[in-house]
C-alpha cells in the first residue's frame, strides 16, 4: 500500500514538474551571481528548495479535499508548490530571483 502511495506521489511531482517546464521561458534575469553564490545555492539552497518542494506537494495534496471546499486550491497549490518549484528548478544559478537568464545572442557571420 505504501510503494503504491509513493509511485502515485512520484508520478504527480514528476507531471508538475514537466507541467512547469514552459514556465522558464516568460521571464529573462540580468543577473550576475558570483563564484560564491554560486556554489552557496548550489550546495545548501537548492537541496533545502528540492526538500520543500517534495513538502509543499505532500501537505497540498493532504489539504486538497479541504482547500476545494474552502474554494482556493489554486492559492494553495500556488503557494505550497509552485512556488519553491519555480525557486528551485526556474532559477538560474546563484540568482536571488525566479527566471531564466538570457544568453547573448551571436552575430552570424
Amino acid at each position: 500500500m505504501s510503494s503504491k502511495i509513493f509511485r502515485v506521489l512520484t508520478m504527480t511531482v514528476a507531471i508538475c514538474l514537466m507541467a512547469f517546464a514552459s514556465v522558464g521561458h516568460t521571464k529573462t534575469l540580468d543577473e550576475e551571481p558570483s563564484a560564491l553564490a554560486m556554489t552557496g545555492d548550489a550546495l545548501f539552497a537548492r537541496p533545502v528548495l528540492f526538500a520543500t518542494t517534495i513538502v509543499g506537494g505532500v501537505v497540498y495534496l493532504v489539504s486538497l479535499p479541504f482547500s476545494l471546499l474552502g474554494g482556493n486550491a489554486a492559492e494553495a497549490g500556488e503557494t505550497l508548490f509552485v512556488g519553491p518549484a519555480k525557486a528551485t528548478f526556474v532559477r538560474c544559478l546563484g540568482c536571488t530571483q525566479s527566471g531564466r537568464k538570457q544568453e547573448p545572442a551571436h552575430a552570424a557571420e
